[in-house]
């Protein structure tokens, strides 16, 4: 299975980097680094996290990092995971 991450969340991740580096520079690149490896380990665990609160697609799942919510899409038959997003957690209550 490979791991594509979309334009939008590549982007959007960008950004939050941008922001956590005004911050620490040491911060920013465990960050990313920690991030990398969880999102690179779904090939071997692609359903290990939650079905996505967004949609209604149970092959979209939720993981949570650090406060922070990164959506994805599995696709068996492409073998494919792809990353559609990450935005800050946000609890609807």
């Amino acid at each position: 299975m490979e791991v594509i991450r979309s334009k939008r969340y590549t982007l959007s991740l960008q950004n939050i980097i941008t922001y956590i580096s005004k911050d620490s520079k040491t911060r920013t690149l465990n960050f990313k680094n920690e991030l990398d490896k969880i999102i690179n380990n779904l090939v071997h665990m692609p359903y290990k996290f939650k079905v996505s609160l967004y949609f209604t697609d149970e092959n979209k799942r939720d993981l949570i990092f650090k406060g922070y919510t990164i959506v994805y899409k599995v696709d068996e038959t492409k073998d494919v995971i792809t990353v559609i997003g990450i935005k800050k957690y946000q609890n609807s209550l």
